[in-house]
């Protein structure tokens, strides 16, 4: 079953379960991780249900580039990380 993992910056706010689910898209196993920890909807998606800009998203290794649509397949082997975005120079 895919997994998604939280970075642990987020522990610092709220609980960072590690999930795994019978999912089939990205938002199928966020949905999942917001149902066994519903404050991470706010921290990971805005009030449309985009990601936010300030989290980055990778699936299998690769980073989500679209966030506002979230039907990115996942295998049943797929990692999708979680992750305060980085800026700066």
């Amino acid at each position: 079953m895919p997994r998604i993992v939280f970075t642990q910056q987020l522990s610092r706010f709220t609980e960072v379960p590690e999930v795994e689910a019978d999912a089939a898209s990205l938002r199928e196993l966020l949905e999942a991780a917001f149902a066994v920890n519903p404050r991470l909807r706010d921290y990971v998606t805005d009030e449309q249900g985009h990601i936010r800009f300030h989290v980055a998203v990778f699936i299998d290794g690769s980073r989500v580039r679209d966030r506002s649509r979230l039907d990115h397949a996942l295998s049943p082997d797929s990692t999708v990380h979680v992750l305060q975005a980085l800026s700066g120079g």
